[in-house]
């Protein structure tokens, strides 16, 4: 990098710092985690040299690859994962990887831009389009948010109606997944930590639960790794490759992830600490998203094992997954139905609570809105339990007008793809808000050629079903008898 590039840039970021200063940032500095003295001996005066590796460093910039990692273990997620296990078998774990892959390059890109920016998606969002297309992109995002949240609310009030063996309806199910909000609160005044603990406390339970479900009823470990390595596609299974597809690029999460990364306290005047915390983050990152993986890899693969080439595989959903694992493998030592159900509750619970995390970023981000942070918390969670509420009690009288809410929801999400990512690769690629941390010609192809693929993809399916008057890959909202 040429001398006076890097000096230019240096005075780029020294000029945003300031300019970030004046206004309402991510994170308060009392809020953030200060990695400036972490297993440092000295300062280094060269502005454009990176610190060598530290574990300690490392350890101190873990956490926001891990929240950003819940949206790829929702219960859309889950029900995407069992459903491509019970109809296609083990031949799309290969996808499922590749999926994964997809979605890193597109959460490092987010945290590239939050480092780089010292700002966050939705904030630059508002300062770099005019303000139609700013309310535009607002409005779209709180869409995709608000059609997410109702997922990952069902999900969890699936899992209360399990373990309370049906006792607690779903509609009081989603009244209490809506109290997590202030769990959220009460957290977040203890700081980042604490929050970034309570993840990888939910994240541990799903591992845990879904490994005990993979080890009780043990898959085939030669047919598993074919999957993994041999891509194989049929007809018959498209539905469910452009379900794992669909599932893993969430647009709110882009934005959430822009802001996660604020959390951590860098000097970001200076070249080298900025390319420090980026390949802290990218390997955080991959950690984090290798683990959703695996998580992802045993619920695909019980089912393949359990369901694949059998008459009810076409009938598993969310609600009855535990059940049918139960009938086939039985109790064991403790109940498989429950312990579906802890997973799933793991799932929801913090899936929904990414979700109100992004929800206030997102409004205080496009809106400029200087609210506190628990009345933009409160006001992100109404607008997501209000609908939610309405789908569980229809749910107690139609199942059919769930059908029908459950395609209008794919269809949803599908649109709102590329109000995410197309604003991202747009900032990403620009000199004068990325400096020298743009991202190159190649980069820039292969991003969009993703976004292009996979909305593509999806919409095929839209089309496909109603060409042929079939119900579209549900990703797992609504239990099915």
């Amino acid at each position: 990098m040429p001398l006076h590039d890097e000096e230019e840039h240096h005075q780029l970021l020294a000029d945003r710092l300031l300019d970030s200063n004046e206004e309402e940032s991510a994170y308060d500095y009392s809020d953030k985690v200060h990695i400036i003295g972490v297993d440092e001996e000295h300062d280094d005066d060269d502005f454009t040299k990176t610190p060598p590796f530290s574990w300690k460093k490392l350890w101190a910039f873990t956490g926001p690859g891990f929240l950003m990692s819940i949206a790829f273990l929702d219960p859309g997620n889950l029900e995407g994962d069992l459903q491509a296990g019970a109809i296609a078998g083990y031949s799309l774990l290969w996808l499922l990887f590749w999926a994964t892959a997809m979605g890193l390059l597109v959460q490092l890109l987010a945290a590239r831009l939050g480092v780089a920016t010292s700002r966050h998606l939705a904030e630059l969002c508002r300062d770099e389009y005019p303000k139609w297309a700013r309310l535009l992109l607002w409005v779209m995002t709180e869409l995709a948010l608000i059609g997410a949240d109702i997922q990952e609310v069902i999900g969890s009030a699936i899992a209360i109606k399990i373990l309370s063996r049906g006792f607690l309806p779903l509609w009081s199910g989603v009244v209490i997944t809506a109290l997590d909000c202030f769990v959220f609160l009460f957290l977040e005044n203890y700081g980042v930590r604490k929050l970034e603990a309570l993840f990888a406390v939910l994240i541990a339970v799903m591992a845990v639960s879904f490994a005990w479900i993979f080890g009780e009823t043990k898959p085939n470990g030669v047919e598993l790794l074919v999957g993994v390595v041999v891509p194989k596609l049929s007809s018959k299974t498209i539905k469910q490759a452009v379900g794992i597809v669909g599932c893993v690029i969430m647009p709110h999460n882009v934005f959430l992830h822009s802001a996660l990364v604020q959390s951590r306290d860098i000097d970001n005047r200076k070249i080298g600490r900025v390319r420090e915390a980026l390949n802290y983050y990218s390997i955080e990152s991959t950690i984090a998203l290798a683990i959703s993986f695996m998580i992802n890899l045993f619920v695909t693969t019980v089912f393949a094992k359990s369901f694949y080439g059998s008459e009810i595989a076409n009938s598993i959903g969310l609600e009855n997954a535990g059940q049918y694992l139960q009938d086939k493998y039985g109790g064991g030592s403790f109940p498989i139905l429950y312990i579906w159900a802890i997973g799933l509750l793991a799932a929801g619970q913090s899936s929904t609570i990414t979700g109100t995390y992004a929800g206030q970023f997102i409004m205080g981000g496009f809106l400029h809105m200087r609210l506190k942070k628990w009345q933009r918390a409160l006001i992100t969670r109404s607008c997501a339990i209000v609908p939610t509420l309405i789908v569980a009690l229809a749910f107690d009288t139609s199942e059919k007008s769930l059908d029908v809410l459950n395609e209008w929801l794919n269809v949803l999400q599908c649109v709102q793809i590329p109000f995410a990512l197309i604003p991202l690769l747009c900032l990403v690629s620009r000199e004068e808000i990325m400096g020298v941390f743009k991202i190159g010609s190649t980069m820039k192809v292969c991003s969009y050629l993703q976004t292009f693929c996979s909305s593509e993809l999806i919409f095929s399916q839209v089309r496909i079903d109603v060409l042929l008057n079939s119900s579209p890959i549900e990703f797992g909202i609504y239990p099915r008898k």
